[in-house]
């Protein structure tokens, strides 16, 4: 966790968020349902993926066979308020565009794994959109380097590109560990990870360019 607070979490905010959504559109549940986002907010803020393991546990419970990692990674393409950046300067339009194409071509995965010659084109276009993802968030920090919320939160948003470039490199890595064990699971957990830290940037860009 950052000074800012940052969470991406795609379990809170692409599955959990509609339904508080959905809950506050009535009065009557409008004060418990922003008592629940706040406490389910501040326990994945302080513990990062409590709210997958939640739903998970729920869907145990209930009897429900899932496979909550593919789940999530078709459901990562969802538009989330949370990871769009409110402003119309071009850098900014550039970066989120290039951030949502990359977590298109994510989301893909689980429906062209299985077909090796369609999977490997995924795997080019999705290692040209995290080029591309890295170059509009270079373009951002030059051309806001003298902005004072830059300035303020250089160190942070530095942090976070270190992160995702780690994640990126972790992904390749499974990959390749894919094509000798065949387990997809770990495919889809890995670019889930690279997804919430696509989305941790976003939210941290979020801060500067509102």
């Amino acid at each position: 966790m950052d000074e800012t607070g940052v969470v991406a979490s795609l379990a809170l905010h692409v599955v959990l968020e509609p339904i508080f959504v959905e809950l506050e559109s009535s009065e009557k549940y409008l004060a418990a349902t922003q008592t629940l986002r706040s406490a389910f907010t501040k326990a994945e803020r302080c513990h990062p993926g409590l709210c997958q393991d939640f739903i998970a546990g729920v869907l145990e419970a209930e009897g429900v066979a899932l496979d909550l990692p593919e789940v999530l990674l078709r459901l990562s393409c969802k538009d989330a308020e949370h990871y769009i950046i409110n402003s119309e300067e071009v850098e900014f339009v550039q970066l989120n565009e290039r951030a949502i194409a990359l977590k298109k071509k994510l989301s893909h995965i689980p429906d062209q794994i299985q077909d090796r010659s369609k999977f490997l084109q995924t795997i080019k276009d999705i290692a040209s959109a995290i080029k591309d993802v890295l170059d509009a968030v270079n373009e951002v920090s030059k051309k806001r380097q003298i902005s004072p919320q830059m300035k303020e939160y250089k160190k942070t948003l530095d942090n976070h590109k270190k992160v995702f470039v780690k994640s990126s490199r972790s992904f390749s890595d499974t990959l390749k560990k894919y094509f000798r064990d065949g387990r997809t699971e770990n495919v889809f957990l890995s670019a889930n990870r690279l997804i919430n830290h696509t989305n941790a940037l976003l939210a941290m860009y979020k801060t500067i360019g509102h």
